[in-house]
């Protein structure tokens, strides 16, 4: 590829979900921070907005229960202290993922089985999911990542076979969709994430939804510490934490998540105006949607097809940042297996617990079983997105990408 030419004042800047200019907060979210300081209650346990956030959600998702927590991976700690593992039992899950999502699961004593991903989606698969499963599967934790949905239906039949929850980690994939169905209500679990860059934000924050009563119940104690607020004889019933949101967080939740199917509608809609421009640029892939999915594009995955474009994905997407476009290549630099606290089994102290009770086989990371997944980091540029986007800025990233792509081949 040849050297980028110096940036320029005719670069389009674009707008960024870590600031103003990316993100729809405004006076609807003041006026109820405002309400929430001026009623002086701002724990949950007390207050009205966090519980008011919580209706709200479990109506929008049509879900029997949610309960709001401090941030997406107090969400996935909930899920996974809700299916209450032993130690050393097993939970399979995504190698494609953040650790937010796997932390959880080492302290609940559990050891986390990856499976490989389709190098297309990132998303684990039935298949892949089948060839992990063991007598000690206590749970499956689906990603779906960057709002792409998993193909549901065979995985849910897989773990119905075996009497196994599945556990949807939805924090990319708001209002995301799987043969009609909103994810999140599809598995046993739904986990959603309120972090700066998601589609509706609080700046931290989490949601757990489920439709089962006792699934419910218990991780509405583990927000709480596990004392029963409201009970005739509260107890601490179990080993848990305090994970709850505040008021100030829930009141701005409550705004927020009134604009998130219109924020939902704006992402898919200049998505798909984007993949209308690339779909037939050589040797780039847009993304791959299911035609009985909804994505809702946390992110904008491109794919790079090195056997045409023989740069692969650093130059493009170094080429894409010179200009503004804030590409990252491979979305992580490693698999979550090859990090230090996998590989070298930094855990609870020197311990090395619970990978102490783990089976060989559940923590062989040979790179021949997650073909997908090396494939997948080695082909992916992810694009930032956000609903303050306009059709400028579509026009702008459309351009670049084949500017980028014109350039490599020189």
């Amino acid at each position: 590829m040849r050297n980028p030419v110096e940036k320029t004042s005719s670069f389009l800047a674009l707008p960024s979900d870590q600031d103003a200019t990316g993100r729809s907060l405004g006076r609807r979210e003041l006026a109820l921070l405002s309400e929430a300081i001026f009623s002086g209650t701002l724990t949950s346990t007390k207050g009205r907005f966090v519980k008011t956030l919580e209706a709200n959600f479990a109506e929008l998702l049509d879900v029997g229960y949610a309960s709001a927590c401090a941030s997406g991976t107090a969400a996935m700690h909930c899920a996974i202290s809700a299916v209450n593992p032993n130690p050393g039992d097993e939970i399979v899950t995504s190698p494609i993922t953040d650790m937010g999502a796997l932390a959880p699961i080492l302290y609940q004593g559990a050891i986390p089985v990856f499976a490989d991903v389709d190098e297309h989606t990132c998303n684990l698969t039935a298949r892949t999911i089948r060839d992990r499963l063991s007598d000690r599967t206590k749970a499956i934790v689906v990603t779906h990542l960057f709002g792409n949905p998993v193909d549901m239906e065979d995985i849910v039949a897989l773990a119905a076979e075996r009497n196994i929850p599945v556990i949807e980690d939805c924090a990319q994939a708001f209002l995301a969709s799987d043969h009609g169905r909103t994810v999140g209500t599809i598995g046993t679990i739904g986990c959603f994430s309120l972090q700066q860059g998601k589609h509706v934000t609080t700046g931290e924050g989490g949601l757990v939804v489920t439709d089962d009563p006792l699934l419910a119940r218990r991780m509405e104690l583990f927000i709480n510490k596990a004392w029963g607020y409201g009970d005739e004889h509260p107890d601490h019933y179990f080993l848990a934490l305090n994970y709850r949101m505040n008021e100030l967080t829930g009141a701005v939740g409550v705004a927020q998540l009134d604009k998130l199917s219109g924020a939902v509608i704006r992402r898919v809609s200049l998505a798909n105006k984007l993949t209308s421009q690339l779909r037939r640029l050589p040797g780039i892939e847009t993304p791959l949607v299911r035609e009985q999915s909804r994505h809702v594009y946390w992110k904008y995955c491109l794919g790079v097809d090195s056997s045409r474009l023989f740069c692969g994905v650093g130059p493009i997407a170094k080429y894409l940042r010179d200009r503004g476009i804030a590409a990252v290549p491979r979305y992580i630099q490693k698999p979550a297996f090859a990090c230090a606290v996998f590989a070298q089994r930094r855990t609870f102290g020197d311990s090395g617990y619970p990978f102490t009770l783990a089976r060989p086989e559940a923590l062989d990371y040979s790179p021949e079983r997650f073909p997908g997944a090396y494939a997948a980091l080695d082909r992916i540029i992810v694009i930032p997105w956000n609903d303050r986007y306009t059709d400028e800025h579509v026009d702008y990233i459309a351009a670049m990408v084949r500017d980028a792509v014109a350039a490599a081949g020189q």
